[in-house]
């Protein structure tokens, strides 16, 4: 079959939930894909930050394979040998008490709703039905209906009602609006440290510090969606690091699969963690030893290679180069590590146009909210390789004006 013919298979079967670029991939390693014809393609989109450690990293393979000649998914109806291990690590390597492994970034956001709404039922002494949560607008935490229901986005809520509620939302980085919003049924505030989905937006300095203090005033959770942003992404193991020592609640995902399997997790303080008993939640594959296995080697990958700082370096280089082009399509530049957005004036190109016309030239990414180029590839990516994409965007650019 050509390039086409997989393309209408897939449309033909496939609900239409997406909108991929024209290609179809068929190979990876590394830093690099190859499509059905052969081409080859550098990846600066790192499956939005879930290949951080680049495809088929070899060390999460062997942790894979490994694991798959003992045991599978036994399920937690029984122990196992590693998930204790797995626990262990992830919360000495976030600092945080407790977890609840799950498997995709929106279970463990979930999971962080239920425990703060029975935090603040069984805590705090909210009635029940009552506790409310805030959220930021433009936030992006999943697609489930609970999550949906208190997303800012039309397109997401459109003809998936009716929502359940218990969400205030106010605007992302703004510390007095939160503070404004919260009343005696606030249980907590949920956000991201930085907005991927929403355009690679920034809080200004200082914000988050200042929400955990009011937080603590206040006597409310503050959870932190990391799923994009955390495991080194951001040039620190965690995007909330940049800024303060630990969050009540946290939600990863993505990396924490390296690439390969489905591993998420709500990470928390003994406090917030508590209020779980069994049967209150579970997954019957979050946890299992695969998963365990994995989410274990992607944590010393990420310590043994030293890879925050590695986003941190070039994640600088990156965002300097791409400011020093000066093309007349470039509105803005920002992002913190490896995680970085090229806003496009939308009067004079779409970002899927730029985003094509890389795709032309070996180069993948993909646009969000229509005006921003986003730019995510996986940590292990070297100094020269960023070079070479940032010339391939420069030259893209200049054939489009």
């Amino acid at each position: 079959m050509d390039t086409q013919d997989y393309i209408t298979l897939e449309r033909q079967y496939l609900a239409r939930m997406y909108k991929p670029l024209s290609i179809v991939l068929n190979r990876g390693e590394g830093i690099w894909l190859w499509d059905t014809e052969g081409k080859k393609y550098m990846d600066f989109l790192g499956a939005y930050s879930a290949v951080s450690f680049g495809h088929l990293n070899k060390r999460i393979r062997k942790a894979l394979i490994d694991q798959l000649d003992v045991l599978d998914v036994p399920s937690r109806a029984f122990h196992t040998d590693r998930l204790g291990e797995f626990g262990k690590a992830l919360c000495e390597f976030t600092g945080l008490d407790m977890v609840q492994p799950m498997n995709s970034g929106a279970e463990a956001v979930e999971t962080g709703i239920k425990a703060a709404r029975r935090w603040g039922h069984d805590v705090k002494k909210i009635p029940d039905g009552k506790q409310r949560i805030i959220a930021s607008h433009g936030n992006f935490h999943g697609r489930t209906t609970t999550i949906i229901g208190f997303s800012s986005d039309a397109d997401y809520r459109r003809g998936f009602g009716p929502f359940d509620g218990g969400f205030d939302l106010v605007p992302f980085g703004d510390a007095d609006a939160l503070e404004a919003a919260i009343t005696p049924n606030t249980c907590a505030f949920i956000t991201e440290p930085l907005q991927g989905e929403g355009g690679i937006l920034m809080a200004p300095k200082g914000w988050l510090k200042r929400v955990q203090e009011i937080c603590k005033k206040h006597n409310i959770l503050l959870l932190l969606d990391e799923v994009q942003t955390g495991m080194g992404r951001t040039g620190k193991n965690f995007c909330f690091q940049h800024e303060i020592d630990r969050p009540d609640g946290l939600m990863l995902g993505k990396a924490l699969g390296g690439g390969i399997y489905p591993v998420s997790a709500f990470v928390g303080t003994k406090e917030v963690m508590g209020v779980f008993d069994p049967g209150s939640h579970g997954s019957t594959f979050g946890g299992n030893p695969i998963a365990a296995a994995i989410g274990i080697e992607a944590i010393n990958i990420l310590k043994e290679d030293g890879l925050a700082a590695r986003a941190a370096e070039l994640g600088d280089h990156l965002q300097r180069r791409l400011k020093g082009l000066n093309s007349p399509l470039i509105k803005e530049v920002r992002g913190m590590g490896l995680l970085v957005g090229m806003e496009i004036h939308h009067e004079k190109a779409t970002a899927r146009q730029v985003c094509d016309k890389l795709l032309e030239k070996g180069l993948l990414s993909k646009d969000t909210h229509g005006t921003v180029v986003r730019f995510a590839p996986p940590l292990t990516i070297e100094k020269e390789n960023l070079d070479w994409a940032v010339d391939t965007v420069a030259e893209a650019l200049g054939e489009m004006v």
